[in-house]
């Protein structure tokens, strides 16, 4: 395993981390939790030290499984991070809610300090000020206790936005999205990050499944190499000098195989000279949804997410109709009812224009 340098810190993280949110479903809600918390324990002995969660996470149990694993190892080997901001606090805006949302985080995870402790899902700079104003003094004074090690932020502003919230110099960190397919719109904040000692930490490098799902359009990744298209999407990320991990989730044991291959004899090259490398190979869309479903909350039971990934297909030049019907089982006719009251667009991690696209659909 390949460890890079967190910043200016002299923490050494592993080149692939963790992400603890992919765990399936049916396995949650039955309990099952014993199949990832192996799985945690394989990433640990194939390299890998920085591991990801947070509250909510798979039915909100993804810290308490984290937590099972991690708790069978020496605290000194592994770096983990979780997360909390107004939403998570649920009105309890107050120095004794931050800290019983801590505490939480701790008990679940079994450790009597967090590495990192991010600000969680700053949206726009509005939110970002909100957030600072009304939580940032009990993130310092939870680390002046030890609680936590780095306070850190996960943005998924625009670059120039992020630059901005970035000079406040609040932070020793940040987590944002950052992928083959969306490279041109957030490298000023990586390199503001970068050039100002911040540590960087990388998720949704795969698109959130869209690479993946699409590896005709996407091969340019796996040029010259004997990489498959995921692998070759990792390697991109993770071999950019300015990136300290790149953040992954897993499912089984081959998917953690498949990302310790994709850093194999990785060399390290500044961010500038690899994006270069790909700018006349690929293409470059900063409006393909990630699937994160943040929008899934219509008041109308419009199920967005599903017709996101359908829009999808049209940007990548093929049917939205028959993704929809042959993938989904849904009509065209479902995304009928839409009252425009802007919510999935508030939530929106990439500022899409969910309405005008649902409504596009609508009409079909």
């Amino acid at each position: 395993m390949l460890y890079k340098r967190y910043g200016n810190s002299d923490v050494e993280l592993s080149a692939i981390g963790m992400g603890c949110m992919r765990f399936d479903d049916h396995v949650i809600l039955e309990n099952k939790f014993e199949k990832y918390v192996e799985l945690i324990l394989y990433a640990h002995e194939n390299g890998i030290n920085y591991f990801d969660t947070a509250p909510f996470y798979c039915h909100d149990k993804s810290e308490i499984i984290t937590g099972m694993a991690l708790s069978q190892l020496p605290r000194s080997s592994y770096y983990v991070a979780s997360k909390t901001n107004l939403a998570t606090l649920q009105n309890e805006c107050t120095v004794d809610g931050f800290r019983r949302r801590l505490e939480t985080s701790l008990k679940r995870l079994k450790v009597d300090y967090l590495d990192f402790y991010y600000l969680w899902c700053m949206l726009d700079l509005n939110s970002f000020y909100e957030n600072c104003e009304k939580l940032f003094g009990f993130f310092q004074q939870a680390k002046s206790e030890g609680l936590i090690r780095r306070i850190v932020m996960s943005s998924h502003m625009q670059g120039d936005d992020l630059v901005r919230a970035l000079d406040t110099k609040l932070f020793e960190g940040v987590a944002l999205g950052y992928n083959a397919l969306n490279y041109r719109y957030r490298k000023s904040g990586i390199e503001a990050a970068y050039n100002s000692g911040m540590g960087i930490s990388v998720m949704n490098p795969l698109g959130g499944g869209v690479i993946v799902d699409n590896p005709r359009v996407f091969k340019f990744l796996t040029e010259g190499t004997n990489l498959n298209v995921a692998q070759g999407g990792l390697r991109f990320v993770a071999a950019q000098k300015e990136v300290s991990v790149t953040m992954t989730g897993f499912t089984t044991k081959k998917h953690v195989n498949d990302a310790v291959k994709a850093i194999e004899n990785l060399e390290i090259k500044p961010m500038a000279e690899i994006c270069k490398e790909y700018e006349n190979k690929g293409i470059i869309l900063n409006d393909l949804c990630t699937g994160c479903g943040y929008c899934n909350h219509c008041p109308q039971n419009i199920e967005i997410p599903k017709f996101m990934d359908a829009y999808n297909d049209k940007l990548l030049g093929r049917s939205i109709v028959k993704r929809l019907r042959r993938h989904w089982h849904l009509s065209a006719k479902a995304a009928v009812g839409c009252i425009k009251c802007g919510k999935c667009e508030k939530m929106c991690t990439q500022h899409l224009p969910i309405i005008e696209r649902i409504q596009e659909i609508a009409s079909l």
